[in-house]
């Protein structure tokens, strides 16, 4: 079986790219089809122990919360029972979560790989000295998803929960959640998180293709702020202590986004106007 050869980004054709990329999709599917099957034989530990871990009272995120509120003095926000019930209502409901949570935990685990296979991709159109990042960036990259990843799931998914489960339009209403509806808040906050956390490494590349500047992002820095903070209002208790504690690390991202696009474009400058001075000396030799 001859063996494929990539060409140069400048040799190649539109539907070169295209199977570049089929084939990027189809091995980053293979390894989170791979990574899922590992999770399938941990499926006990990974419902019991870590998805319906933030429902139980005992988890960590409430004894946090509870112990700064009273070292702070402020409200008690103690967690002492959460009255909600989940439940299945579909015929084939469980095994349905169980495959498709498995992949999701599948993407999580092989989230540094596909990084790799996206580098891998897009390095042929970066300058050479660019290139040799490439374990910087997938170093970087993944440590960012992995503390979105945490973020999510021990402040986000808790809160979540803890908002939703004591909320009632009348005492006469019980809360009774259908499995699907818990999985879904729960990867969608995970893997979300994961995402958003991902921000200033998007905005690099952004920036690099002079689509998003540092002026752009400030101009837009005060709706980000108000749409962090509506986030959460929503996800936190109605006291300040949780809502600053989650803001804070989304704001944090948000200023290193722009200290990155500002860095970014800086340099780019710089090099133009080194291929500048370049330019004219060969001129004038």
């Amino acid at each position: 079986m001859a063996k494929r050869v990539k060409k140069p980004m400048n040799e190649m054709s539109f539907m070169d790219h295209l199977e570049e990329l089929r084939w990027l999709l189809v091995r980053s599917t293979i390894a989170t089809l791979i990574a899922a099957t590992l999770i399938f034989f941990v499926s006990d530990f990974v419902f019991d122990t870590i998805i319906f871990g933030p429902t139980q009272p005992s988890f960590w995120t409430y004894g946090f919360f509870c112990d700064l509120a009273n070292q702070l003095g402020v409200s008690d926000i103690c967690v002492t029972e959460l009255d909600f019930v989940i439940q299945n209502t579909d015929m084939e409901g469980q095994v349905t979560i169980l495959v498709w949570t498995c992949i999701a935990g599948g993407f999580i685990l092989a989230f540094p790989y596909i990084l790799w296979e996206l580098w891998r991709f897009i390095s042929p159109a970066l300058y050479e000295k660019e290139r040799k990042g490439a374990k910087v960036f997938i170093s970087i990259s993944s440590l960012l998803f992995f503390m979105g990843v945490l973020f999510g799931y021990y402040l986000i998914v808790p809160m979540s929960v803890n908002f939703f489960a004591t909320f009632h339009v009348s005492e006469i209403v019980k809360n009774e959640f259908n499995l699907d509806s818990y999985i879904s808040m729960v990867k969608t906050s995970v893997i979300a998180c994961g995402l958003f956390f991902e921000l200033p490494i998007i905005i690099f590349f952004l920036a690099k293709l002079g689509l998003v500047t540092a002026e752009f992002l400030r101009k837009y820095r005060r709706w980000a702020i108000v749409l962090v903070l509506v986030v959460a209002a929503i996800v936190t208790p109605p006291d300040v202590v949780s809502q600053v504690i989650v803001s804070i690390p989304m704001l944090i991202i948000y200023e290193v986004s722009i200290f990155i696009a500002g860095h970014v474009v800086k340099n780019k400058l710089k090099q133009e106007a080194k291929e500048k001075l370049e330019e004219e000396a060969k001129k004038q030799l």
